[in-house]
């Protein structure tokens, strides 16, 4: 039967990086323990846990129950997952572990809903193209980001804070598709702690960079030289010859030289591009880095920061 349903996706970013450095039992236990605090706010914001997709969690708002109140709620319900991450990461960093960050899209449309399979094997799940819509989203977010849909948008405008709206383009659609980053609801007092998390000391500094574009999660081989201008805890700032656009992912490799250590296994998106005379200034955000790449970044800029 076709349904209304609100459709949230989320994905852990860095967990393949984790999952390569530390123990089988220490992923399997962070795994575990994340996605039952994301299940625990699900259930509590009356969601339908559809499936897990690995480090993955698909939730519907609107089937096989619908509410009124669906959109809403999906939307309290991302940025309670957002915020018990960040309370998750403050135990992981108590301990020694490192952190996890969640990427989440929400869309809101009509969608195929019932029992899909056989005698052997069937679910309850939806299907269709805003399922495919909603999926492209989530891969669009950054760490700690909550982007909705305009259909989603439209539902509850008057209920949210929510930034200007930006285009991109997905694959499947010729249009692009206008997306949203959630902020806030301030009738419940719940905002996205994204905006605290991006806060870190940034240090002016002159890297040699080399980048490398990534399509459908396979690094091309062309590499592209840059240079570091500036650099913080969860992103930097590149100078280099030619644009990449908005949301473009690629994949950093550069030398910290005062922490003698090569990082090489840096995933970042491209979050701003704009033209300085003959160079292109592109900021990117980290999406996937390794525990110990991230540690070496943070004791390189406390160090620069100590001797300004």
């Amino acid at each position: 039967t076709e349904r209304r349903v609100t459709i949230l996706l989320a994905d852990l970013r860095g967990f393949t990086a984790m999952s390569a450095t530390q123990p089988a039992r220490t992923v399997i236990t962070m795994l575990n323990r994340c996605l039952t605090r994301m299940s625990e706010v699900v259930y509590r914001y009356q969601g339908t846990i559809d499936k897990f997709m690995g480090d993955a969690i698909m939730v519907l708002f609107g089937a096989p129950v619908r509410r009124d109140d669906d959109v809403a709620r999906a939307l309290a319900c991302a940025i309670e997952m957002q915020i018990s991450m960040r309370e998750l990461n403050a135990r992981y960093h108590r301990i020694g572990l490192p952190e996890l960050h969640l990427g989440i899209g929400i869309n809101t449309g009509t969608v195929m809903a019932g029992r899909f399979g056989g005698d052997v094997y069937s679910e309850y799940t939806v299907i269709g193209d805003e399922v495919n819509l909603a999926s492209r989203i989530e891969a669009f977010s950054l760490r700690g980001q909550v982007l909705i849909s305009e259909s989603t948008w439209r539902a509850c405008a008057s209920e949210i804070v929510a930034t200007d709206s930006m285009e991109v383009y997905v694959k499947g659609k010729g249009e692009p598709v206008r997306l949203r980053e959630l902020i806030a609801i301030p009738a419940l007092n719940l905002k996205v702690p994204r905006q605290d998390f991006r806060r870190s000391h940034r240090v002016e500094v002159k890297l040699p960079c080399t980048v490398r574009q990534v399509s459908g999660k396979i690094v091309l081989p062309h590499a592209i030289k840059a240079s570091i201008r500036d650099l913080g805890y969860h992103g930097l700032l590149l100078s280099l010859d030619r644009a990449l656009a908005v949301h473009t992912e690629v994949k950093l490799e550069f030398d910290l030289m005062l922490v003698d250590y090569r990082a090489n296994d840096i995933y970042a998106k491209v979050v701003s591009a704009t033209r300085s005379g003959s160079r292109w200034l592109v900021g990117l955000e980290f999406t996937s880095i390794p525990a110990e790449t991230d540690s070496k970044i943070q004791m390189f800029v406390q160090m620069l920061v100590a001797g300004q």
